[in-house]
């Protein structure tokens, strides 16, 4: 099974009222078109981030007759027929209908991980408050899909953490391909490839906490539980639309078997719960499994503005010197929307670090990797305006008024979770300890490299470099 990489976000041609409200909040100007026309996107410039999706407010109206019927369009959209949600002229493609028809094949071994802030958001969907935090729900409503086994993208986080940590340790001491940059965030790789690819080897090689799960899964994993890696069907839910492009990439795959089989949003799993009649409001609470679905409170931070960051300098801290880190909570890294700076002591390194929160604030930065006056050592940029807590596949918020609230409180449930972990820190995680003991090695081994990272390559036309 190939994901599918052909453009996912769409404009509906006969819904778009031109009112180009998604051209405002596109980071990279792909949304083209005319105000009071239909809009058009540049799937090349797009980087998938679905904010157009998010903030599109013209619907099809149920009385439109002319108008291609509601049953086509969710069929067009790959959307189940059960979706009772308006249908909004920006959408991203979905692949609900395709994992139903999937979960039903008794010959698939069926593994899902979920990203760190789906637990803060799904519930969103069942009509609870904004960032409700209810992972042992959202595991048993996995579980009552047919999922054989029920994993976490946090354990990815932490594994990234290892990997892009001892990453940054070695470059810092190096002195090479400064500032390092992190990789994590698919809409910002692609910009990169697209937009700046001489930055490129300033990224890290590292792939992304759900790719590590997906080949965690297809061999770490697979061989504990006696499946073979070509029975595994490997899905994951994610906040991203652009999660569906980076898993079709080719160069995610692992002995020939693609990582990462399919996405899903947290939209579409709400749907999925929904279609399939689970009363998720009263479902027990049910735990993560074995092995990768056991987490520190660093790997759940990953959702939120700086949480790469912050995980990073928790682990990073105590590697080079040796001691336990005074404050595990760097309120200094936390915040909202734009760019933050900060010098953090570690021994006698100075480090300095900038967290990029929104695609559209980066440029400032590649200009100063340009003409050699970046004064970073690593910098964190996530495309969306608060990281993964806002992205594309999301709940839609219906309100622009409630926008920043949701947002806040989605932050603030995911750092009480963290807070509430008897483990926070990546490297003291039993299970990560675990899977290097048994399996990879060390950080940057041969294994490692072999399943955990990757190469970016430049997708830049000639003549689009500002």
């Amino acid at each position: 099974m190939t994901p599918n990489i052909d453009p996912i976000i769409h404009i509906d041609e006969e819904l778009c009222t031109g009112c180009r409200r998604c051209a405002a909040v596109c980071p990279v100007d792909a949304i083209i078109g005319e105000a009071g026309t239909p809009q058009k996107i540049d799937a090349h410039r797009c980087v998938v981030c679905g904010q157009c999706v998010q903030t599109c407010a013209a619907y099809a109206a149920e009385s439109e007759p002319a108008l291609t019927s509601r049953a086509e369009k969710l069929r067009q959209r790959g959307q189940l027929s059960s979706v009772r949600e308006p249908l909004f002229a920006a959408y991203s493609t979905g692949h609900a209908l395709e994992l139903k028809e999937a979960l039903a094949d008794p010959k698939r071994y069926k593994v899902v991980q979920c990203a760190p802030v789906i637990r803060v958001s799904l519930a969103e969907e069942f009509g609870l408050p904004f960032g409700t935090l209810t992972p042992g729900k959202m595991a048993a409503a996995l579980r009552l899909l047919n999922f054989d086994r029920v994993y976490d993208t946090n354990f990815g986080a932490d594994v990234t953490i290892m990997e892009e940590g001892s990453e940054l340790i070695g470059r810092v001491m190096s002195g090479e391909r400064l500032p390092m940059f992190t990789s994590c965030c698919p809409a910002w790789v692609k910009h990169a490839e697209t937009a700046a690819p001489h930055v490129l080897d300033h990224l890290s090689s590292c792939k992304s906490p759900m790719q590590m799960v997906g080949a965690l899964v297809k061999t770490y994993s697979a061989e504990l539980d006696g499946v073979a890696p070509a029975d595994i069907l490997s899905v994951a839910v994610m906040p991203c639309t652009c999660k569906k492009f980076e898993a079709g990439r080719d160069e995610m795959n692992v002995d020939g078997l693609r990582e990462v089989d399919m996405v899903i949003t947290t939209r579409e799993l709400a749907q999925l719960i929904k279609d399939k009649g689970i009363d998720f409001m009263n479902l027990p609470d049910e735990p993560f499994d074995s092995p990768l679905g056991k987490y520190s409170g660093a790997g759940t931070i990953f959702g939120a503005t700086g949480g790469v960051m912050e995980a990073a300098i928790r682990t990073g801290y105590e590697l080079v010197t040796h001691e336990s880190i005074p404050n595990l909570q760097l309120d200094f890294i936390r915040g909202d929307e734009g760019i933050r700076t900060a010098t953090v002591q570690i021994g006698d390194l100075e480090l300095k670090v900038a967290i990029v929160a929104g695609l559209k604030y980066v440029s400032s930065i590649l200009e100063q990797v340009s003409d050699g006056t970046c004064p970073y050592h690593f910098i964190e940029v996530m495309a969306c305006p608060e990281g993964c807590v806002s992205g594309g596949g999301q709940p839609k918020l219906l309100l622009e008024t409630q926008r920043k609230a949701a947002y806040q409180a989605r932050k603030s449930s995911i750092y009480r979770h963290d807070s509430n972990q008897k483990v926070r820190k990546s490297h003291e995680n039993p299970a990560i300890i675990k899977l290097y003991k048994d399996f990879l090695g060390e950080p940057l081994g041969h294994t490692s490299h072999h399943l955990l990272h990757t190469k970016f390559f430049s997708r830049s036309v000639k003549g689009e470099l500002k």
